[in-house]
């Protein structure tokens, strides 16, 4: 994977999640904690949110990371499709401590733990020249 879709991901903390059931979509911003080795989202909510309930039903998702800025010249973004899973047990207690690490405010509210792995990401990057895109897909 290219450096520069890493070191975009690191610099960002919220990804728009989109889930779909009966040809109905629906969008969820979510605080993440980005595995490296995994190459995998972690972010946690409830099974009972309208995108957990829907997690539940169609474990295929999409989302995306946005730099937001009036600067032509700065635009970014990286779009993926994933597969979501609802972790339990031992992984589940692990990925609690780690993101609550990174946000120790989500005591107040920790729910269930999700973890979207990604199979098709791109990132769009206009520093690097205008509608400048770098494709990462995962090989089997």
């Amino acid at each position: 994977m290219d450096p520069k879709i890493i070191n975009f991901i690191n610099e960002h903390h919220v990804l728009t999640l989109a889930t779909s059931i009966n040809d109905q979509a629906y969008v969820a911003n979510c605080f993440f904690v980005y595995l490296s080795k995994e190459n995998a989202f972690i972010f946690t909510s409830s099974p009972e949110t309208r995108h957990g309930s829907e997690m539940l039903i169609n474990k295929r998702v999409a989302a995306n990371i946005v730099l937001e800025t009036k600067t032509v010249g700065k635009i970014q973004g990286l779009q993926m499709m994933a597969n979501i899973e609802k972790l339990e047990g031992v992984e589940e207690r692990n990925m609690k401590i780690a993101y609550l690490k990174k946000y120790p405010f989500a005591v107040l509210k920790l729910e269930t733990m999700w973890k979207l792995t990604p199979d098709f990401m791109k990132l769009t990057d206009n520093s690097l020249g205008f509608g400048k895109k770098l494709i990462w897909t995962k090989e089997d």
